[in-house]
């Protein structure tokens, strides 16, 4: 593509307002080292990767007090052989299924944007998880990107968001999910002209970082308010500053424009994610000096150290000067204007976020003047520990402004107001000598359970205003109205004016229709109140005895990131769950005997912090209930039995795919790479089958109601065996499948229907067979499920036609319309 123009590629069709997806595969788990306290109990944000030509996926996650880059692979790895090959006899029919959200409530989000024009319009964006608009009868959020499917998974990753000022209706973001190679494929803006309900892409010919170091910075968007043909965009990796004259159609470096931006992250990352120059942070145009054909003063944000970092034109672009020099140390996150004040403010770190940053400051620009004044908080310079991002200027009232620590792990996030221009400051909480803390605020977590409280509790461990807050916003036809974004939720309030007269207001998570957590493992029991548990990162796994009410998290213990769950077919009320917090002086191995409502540790398991490799993976109960099989890059496969110590299982390939027969009692399964492994003897010994047309395995699954019989997928297609692995045969029409889930027949006692992300007759996504021979596409035009690779499946066993989804992003989706 030439410099200049853009080619639209795709014209998105209509969104519906609810619609989910999923993820999965067999893990690998690279430990890095990193710093930061806080995430041991809440974990950060697990991050979709692509990892090569078929589109197996990457998992990157911090964790903890160290980075956990978590790379989730098919895994590839003596011996009967087993012959079996795809035919193409099947048929492929669609049918329409109702998709709905599993309940939780969050997780990260990092901008939230109200239009300046038109009440009540707002957008809020996510890093893996998509857009959303404000849903102003309820406070609840519409997703607007539930397109997205297999071929454009990166289209969830929004590093920018501009919703226009002079036509409501238009609204554009910046997608793509990495600058390195994890994602291979180029950035686009999308625009809508209808608030999101459709979509038309505009490529661009450089690649865009929605999900990249310094993701909260912003906006990076910016639409002309004189001009509304005119856009900006400030891009990563050098790229510097572009703009489109035809209202996104096409773009244009500007190449006058003289900094494209130095700070990168970690220049030594074997990994990559933290060695790309995080480049422009914001653009921010000043209408009060225009000309007929837009505004002529615009300002930009640099992501640079030691040097110039925010620049100024005051002719529409035809040249640029930088601003003097307000700290050399510090890079700006975001910047606002307050027109009533002629004044520009600016929150600073010395990181590009949202993990990093020690140090910050706050600083308002007299524009007339050409002036900086340093406003920071005396709470924040006294504390010294933390760097700025969210930032708020209310419009209706001059010199009412707020600023969030981004950084301030413990003991919790703070919020300062200011309501005379940054003289003086009152804090959302403060210290009445150490380890009393006065908060002036109320809680109201009903709409997402797993977060702390309560608030009488003075527990300094709690994070109850939050964590990485990079967006802060108030309402410009509202000033009691306000909300921010942190690590686990959108919060928020309707009384904010009670900050400056009673000094306390009530602080309500607004999580209802915001699903964004990242989905690992799913499991629906044959028994049991409830017909689904998860495991996720960052907020641990839930169980959903409703799938409309939010719940609390897993506890006694808690895992900030859970990798994996299993129950045993015979005993289901016995559930198991592997945890992923590698620096955790407990065991990741934790035991439920009532269906997963209470918990208690496996001792059996040694503790992570003093015997590495003891976290993260996937896990397999036995039918019976007394043996665990424990997969994992860090141990490899590890078995348990009543209880005793794990024991490697040397015949089992690292990072082996497994499972246990749901009926037999004493068998247990792996595969990777070609082969297939079996035990009819709790795992005391191991037979091979070369599984033929199998190179690559994902994954295992089993009838829950017969003995013996499972299914194999990876990069051939799906095989099935009905002797406990001895023989498999290809399904036909499938040539790749990912997760796979066995649930309830069409007919009581016949085949067990199968749901399979997969490739079917040259179609990648979700698919349902009943008779192992044909096929039903069950994604749909406005339910794309991200990468298909990437999801998580349980099957209902007692609801035909019931499948649960989960996706790297989404959250889980389940179909309502099931039998």
């Amino acid at each position: 593509m030439s410099e200049g123009s853009t080619i639209p590629d795709l014209l998105l069709v209509p969104q519906a307002p609810t619609a989910r997806n999923g993820t999965h595969g067999v893990f690998l788990f690279v430990f890095l080292q990193g710093v930061f306290v806080l995430l041991e109990l809440q974990g950060i944000k697990l991050q979709l990767l692509y990892a090569s030509k078929q589109l197996e996926l990457f998992r990157y996650c911090h964790c903890e007090q160290r980075e956990a880059s978590r790379l989730q692979l098919p895994v590839t790895s003596s011996s009967s052989s087993s012959s079996a090959s795809s035919t193409a006899t099947g048929t492929v029919t669609s049918e329409v299924q109702t998709w709905k959200s599993v309940v939780i409530g969050g997780i990260y989000n990092f901008g939230i944007v109200f239009n300046p024009t038109q009440k009540g319009l707002c957008y809020l964006r996510t890093d893996i998880g998509g857009l959303y608009r404000l849903n102003t009868a309820d406070d609840s959020w519409i997703p607007l990107t539930d397109h997205v499917g297999d071929a454009n998974w990166h289209d969830w990753g929004i590093d920018a968001v501009a919703t226009d000022p002079v036509q409501p209706n238009n609204v554009y973001v910046a997608v793509g999910m990495y600058t390195n190679s994890w994602d291979p494929n180029n950035g686009s803006i999308l625009k809508s002209t209808d608030q999101g309900s459709t979509w038309t892409k505009y490529n661009l010919p450089f690649k865009v970082g929605g999900n990249m170091p310094g993701r909260g910075m912003g906006e990076r968007l910016a639409i002309d308010p004189s001009n509304n043909s005119i856009l900006y965009f400030g891009a990563r990796s050098g790229n510097g500053l572009w703009k489109s004259t035809d209202a996104g159609v096409s773009w244009a470096k500007v190449t006058n424009f003289p900094d494209v931006g130095t700070y990168i992250p970690d220049p030594s990352d074997p990994y990559g994610y933290n060695t790309d120059i995080v480049g422009l942070t914001w653009v921010t145009f000043d209408p009060s000096l225009k000309t007929s054909s837009g505004t002529s003063r615009i300002f930009v944000g640099v992501a640079s150290l030691g040097a110039a970092n925010i620049y100024q034109t005051t002719n529409g672009g035809t040249s640029w000067a930088a601003l003097p020099i307000f700290n050399n140390t510090l890079i700006p996150h975001k910047g606002i204007l307050s027109p009533s004040e002629g004044a520009l403010y600016v929150t600073f770190a010395n990181g590009a976020g949202p993990y990093d940053g020690s140090a910050g400051r706050v600083g308002k620009y007299n524009i007339t003047a050409g002036t900086w004044k340093d406003i920071t908080p005396p709470q924040a310079i006294t504390d010294n520990y933390y760097g700025f991002g969210g930032l708020a200027v209310d419009l209706q009232k001059s010199g009412t402004i707020m600023v969030a620590a981004l950084n301030e792990w413990w003991p919790d996030a703070n919020i300062f107001r200011s309501v005379d221009g940054g003289t003086t400051w009152s804090p959302l909480w403060e210290w009445n000598g150490y380890p009393t803390i006065n908060r002036y605020f109320g809680l109201d977590n009903s709409l997402a359970p797993y977060l702390g409280g309560p608030l009488s509790n003075q527990d300094v461990s709690l994070k109850l205003v939050g964590w990485m807050i990079e967006t802060l916003s108030i309402d410009p036809f509202d000033s009691n109205h306000w909300l921010y974004g942190t690590g686990a939720t959108v919060s928020g309030g309707r009384d904010l004016l009670k900050w400056d007269s009673s000094h306390n207001v009530t602080i309500k998570a607004y999580a209802a229709g915001l699903e964004e957590t990242a989905v690992l493992g799913l499991i629906s029991p044959t028994a049991g109140t409830a017909h689904l548990l998860s495991v996720v990162a960052d907020i641990g796994g839930f169980l959903h005895t409703s799938l409309s009410t939010p719940t609390k998290a897993f506890a006694t213990p808690t895992y900030g990131t859970t990798s994996g769950i299993d129950y045993a077919g015979n005993k289901p009320s016995q559930v198991v769950r592997v945890g992923n917090v590698p620096s955790d002086t407990n065991p990741q191995v934790a035991l439920s005997n009532d269906y997963g409502a209470t918990w208690s540790i496996d001792y059996a398991a040694p503790v992570p912090s003093s015997n590495a490799g003891y976290a993260g993976g996937t896990i397999a109960y036995s039918a019976n209930g007394d043996t665990l099989l424990w997969s994992s890059s860090g141990k490899g496969v590890q078995i348990s039995k009543y209880q005793a110590s794990f024991t490697a299982v040397a015949a089992i390939p690292s990072g082996a795919a497994i499972a246990s027969d749901k009926v037999n009692g004493t068998a247990l399964y792996a595969a990777s790479g070609a082969n297939f492994y079996s035990s009819a003897d709790t795992g005391t010994t191991w037979k091979t089958t070369a599984v033929s047309g199998l190179t690559t395995a994902t994954w295992v699954a089993v009838n829950p109601f017969k003995a013996g019989e499972l299914w194999v997928s990876g990069d051939g297609g799906i095989f099935h065996s009905t002797d406990y692995g001895t023989t498999f045969a290809a399904l036909s029409s499938c040539t790749r499948g990912w997760n796979i889930a066995l649930g309830a027949p069409k007919t009581t006692g016949g085949t067990p229907a199968l749901y399979a992300a997969a490739t079917v007759k040259g179609v990648t996504g979700l698919f349902r067979t009943d008779d192992q021979v044909n096929w039903i596409q069950i994604h749909d035009a406005t339910h794309g499920f991200g990468a298909t690779s990437s999801l998580v499946l349980a099957a209902d066993p007692r609801i035909y036609k019931r499948v649960y989804v989960g996706t790297n992003g989404r959250g889980i989706f389940y179909n309502s319309n099931a039998a």
